[in-house]
């Protein structure tokens, strides 16, 4: 296993772990950072309260942020690390800063015994879909899914109503 310190980095950037104090940072720009949607009800504040240890935040060298990672190591599932949300700034994007992010969770979860990564997107967010698949994820495929949007899917998997890609990854 790499020391996380000595991942690759982009230049220009620094990682840390977030704090609670990161939080009104991060709500202000979740929604414009996924096109328009309405996400920050995403990003409640627990997640900075308790699963710090397990996310990741970058910062450029002027401490504006960059990006974050907020994931957590399955208290159910013992070989399972999740992602809960990934997100980049999109002036930022394709310098290497999601993977930077992941790179960072993955060591995490490596060093935790864990051998799985799962996250989820909607099936229509073809960035998110195609990013994942470069980092080494699959679809899953499995009883239920349907292609939605060009790619296989769990129809109404959130909420009755929401439908999932479901991304898993080996590490």
């Amino acid at each position: 296993m790499a020391d996380a310190t000595a991942l690759p980095t982009p230049a220009g950037i620094a990682l840390r772990r977030p704090t609670e104090a990161d939080y009104p940072g991060m709500v202000r720009v979740i929604d414009d950072w996924w096109g328009g949607r309405t996400m920050d009800a995403l990003l409640p504040r627990l997640w900075l309260q308790h699963f710090t240890g397990t996310s990741w935040l970058a910062e450029t060298t002027a401490s504006e942020l960059a990006g974050f990672l907020i994931g957590f190591h399955s208290p159910d599932r013992a070989n399972v690390a999740y992602c809960r949300l990934v997100a980049t700034n999109p002036n930022l994007r394709g310098r290497g800063v999601g993977r930077a992010l992941y790179e960072r969770f993955f060591d995490d979860a490596r060093r935790a015994g864990r051998h799985e990564v799962r996250a989820i997107t909607w099936p229509g967010n073809r960035p998110s879909i195609a990013f994942h698949r470069a980092l080494g994820f699959q679809v899953e495929v499995g009883p239920g899914s349907q292609n939605l949007y060009g790619t296989p899917a769990q129809p109404g998997y959130d909420f009755d109503r929401e439908d999932r890609t479901i991304l898993v990854r080996t590490i």
